[in-house]
């Protein structure tokens, strides 16, 4: 087992723990990440999931060892990369926590997330290049989206590491805050989103993601069916009825 679930105050903290590797992420330790988000993803209780690893590293990379004598077949073979599918499906809102070194797949899960809270000496980062190969978890095409080409390139090309201050200059990372911070910050947002009302979160989630793969047209008629279809659920008649009534709306998630 090399993770941890918490849940409370509608929303659910998952951390992951092999110090003595920085957090690498091998298949184990991947396989149970996928397992437990898709569980959290169908449990009432919580309403948005934090991932996080330690003090010292959200996660420095992929596992190499697993993957140094590995051919081309097996590579295929293996698949690894369906997980990461898998976790690009989670519907609730996953807030990335990032203390310590995030590279390699460690940055690329990161990005995975949709929002990012880092330390003051977090480092971001996507040194594959340095061992012979190139991101294959999304970091060419996440990192490339957050941040434009130009700074991608440099990045991806390079191999070097960026300060939390830079990520969070070139869009990369929402907020940085003291070390000591993180996890507060993280807690503190994943409460207020967990306050929302449950499918308007979802359907918000899903309308921004989609600005990604469609057009402005396409990302414009998906938005307007999302909008529409919160006319049949309870929470939007509860919610624009407290408005009215002056009072705190009360959620029922359907």
């Amino acid at each position: 087992m090399y993770i941890t679930v918490s849940i409370e105050n509608g929303y659910a903290t998952v951390q992951w723990n092999r110090p003595e590797v920085l957090n690498a992420l091998n298949t184990a330790l991947m396989a149970e990440l996928t397992d437990t988000l898709e569980a959290l993803d169908k449990d009432d209780q919580v309403r948005c999931i934090i991932l996080t690893g330690n003090e010292a590293a959200f996660a420095a990379g992929a596992d190499i060892k697993e993957m140094a004598e590995a051919s081309a077949v097996e590579m295929l073979l293996h698949d690894q990369f369906a997980r990461w599918d898998r976790i690009r499906k989670i519907k609730k809102p996953l807030i990335a926590a990032v203390s310590g070194f995030a590279l390699g797949g460690g940055c690329e899960l990161a990005m995975a997330c949709d929002i990012i809270i880092a330390s003051e000496t977090a480092r971001f980062g996507q040194p594959e290049i340095t061992i012979g190969v190139m991101p294959g978890a999304g970091g060419t095409q996440r990192l490339t989206r957050a941040i434009g080409k130009a700074r991608a390139m440099e990045i991806v090309l390079t191999g070097r590491f960026i300060t939390s201050r830079e990520a969070c200059n070139a869009g990369l990372v929402n907020k940085v805050v003291p070390d000591e911070a993180v996890m507060d910050e993280a807690r503190r947002l994943a409460h207020e989103i967990a306050s929302r009302p449950p499918v308007a979160v979802r359907l918000a989630k899903e309308s921004v993601l989609k600005a990604f793969d469609t057009t402005l047209e396409g990302g414009l008629e998906f938005e307007r069916k999302n909008f529409y279809l919160l006319f049949a659920s309870e929470d939007q008649k509860e919610g624009m009825k407290a408005f009215t009534e002056k009072r705190k709306p009360a959620w029922k998630g359907r």
